[in-house]
């Protein structure tokens, strides 16, 4: 069995990385919910994975969609949360009492931004179509199928790990490290960005 498609979705995935935004997006959240989130989180991972590899190239075919228009869109998204979080807002800030009680309202917290397009954004999207274009036979798709399994798992694993972070950085490090991550993922929003623009447009490549 080929596992390089697994070592390149944990790598482009990479959970671990992700629990800051968790962090920032759940504040104020009870342990409940919390876990909720998590759960949420890893199983709308699991299922954009296991779309994407059993019909992800029909469906773009579908739309007349690209690949690169797809990495501008997302870049677009990933831009939108960055500038957010360069303003430290915690997550209560951006929405009503209201809205947080409303489950919801909750649960699209943890679809968007945390799993689209933050955990399985237009990278690992493009990279499960081009790795499901590859497979030639059942046991092949069901191997990528599998791996979105291995990814929801990490997924969970490394969110549960975020409530024992936050108490240790307290609110005063959440607010630093939300505006360095916030920083970092503009420049990631950038790169997907122009990456898709210059497949869209050749002559920018120059």
């Amino acid at each position: 069995m080929d596992f390089k498609p697994l070592i390149t979705l944990l790598a482009i995935v990479n959970p671990l990385a992700i629990v800051p935004f968790f962090i920032h997006y759940t504040q104020g959240f009870s342990r409940k919910q919390r876990q909720r989130t998590v759960m949420i989180s890893a199983l709308s991972a699991f299922a954009v994975i296991a779309t994407c590899a059993l019909i992800g190239l029909q469906i773009l075919e579908f739309f007349s969609i690209s690949l690169a228009s797809f990495q501008v869109g997302g870049g677009m998204l990933l831009l939108t949360s960055a500038l957010s979080m360069l303003n430290a807002r915690p997550a209560e800030a951006k929405a009503t009492d209201q809205d947080l009680s409303d489950t919801s309202a909750r649960a699209s917290i943890a679809v968007v931004p945390l799993t689209i397009p933050l955990l399985t954004g237009p990278a690992t999207m493009s990279t499960v179509v081009i790795y499901a274009d590859q497979a030639k036979t059942f046991f092949q798709h069901a191997a990528l199928v599998g791996y979105g399994v291995v990814i929801a798992l990490a997924t969970a694993v490394c969110f549960a790990l975020a409530e024992p972070i936050a108490r240790f950085l307290g609110q005063t490090g959440i607010n630093v490290m939300t505006r360095l991550m916030g920083l970092i993922l503009a420049a990631l929003a950038v790169e997907v960005m122009a990456d898709g623009l210059m497949k869209l447009f050749p002559a920018l490549a120059g």
